[in-house]
C-alpha cells in the first residue's frame, strides 16, 4: 500500500518548526495563509521573527517546556482554532507543530459518554 501524503493538501494550515524555532515544513494552506509574510520563503527562517510580543515569548516557552497551547482567533471575519503542540520522533523532541483550522462561529459541541 502506498503512503498517503495527506498533509500537503490538507485544508488546514500546518507549520512545523524545529527545537530551535526554525520553520522546517509548511503545507500548501500554510504557505497560502502566510503569503503576505513571505509564504514559502518563510521556510528556513526563525518562527520568533514572525511574531510580536507576547506571542514570541509564548512560543519560546512552548518550545523550551515542550507543552501544548490551544486557542481560537478571529481575523478578517474568519474564526480559527490554533493548536500548537510538541512533536517527537522515536521519543526524541523535534520541535512544535501548529495547526490552524478554520471553524464556524457557531460550532456544535457534543458531550459523549
Amino acid at each position: 500500500m502506498d503512503k498517503i501524503n495527506w498533509t500537503k493538501n490538507f485544508n488546514g494550515a500546518i507549520t512545523i518548526c524545529d527545537e530551535t524555532g526554525i520553520i522546517v515544513e509548511m503545507n500548501k494552506k500554510a504557505i497560502k495563509t502566510f503569503e503576505s509574510d513571505g509564504g514559502e520563503k518563510l521556510l528556513g527562517t526563525n518562527i520568533f521573527d514572525c511574531h510580536p510580543e507576547p506571542s514570541k515569548t509564548i512560543l519560546k516557552e512552548l518550545i523550551q517546556n515542550k507543552r501544548t497551547n490551544v486557542y481560537t482567533i478571529e481575523k478578517k471575519g474568519v474564526k480559527k482554532l490554533i493548536y500548537q503542540s510538541p512533536i517527537f520522533e522515536d521519543g526524541e523532541y523535534k520541535g512544535i507543530v501548529e495547526l490552524s483550522l478554520e471553524i464556524p462561529f457557531d460550532m456544535p459541541h457534543f458531550k459523549r459518554t
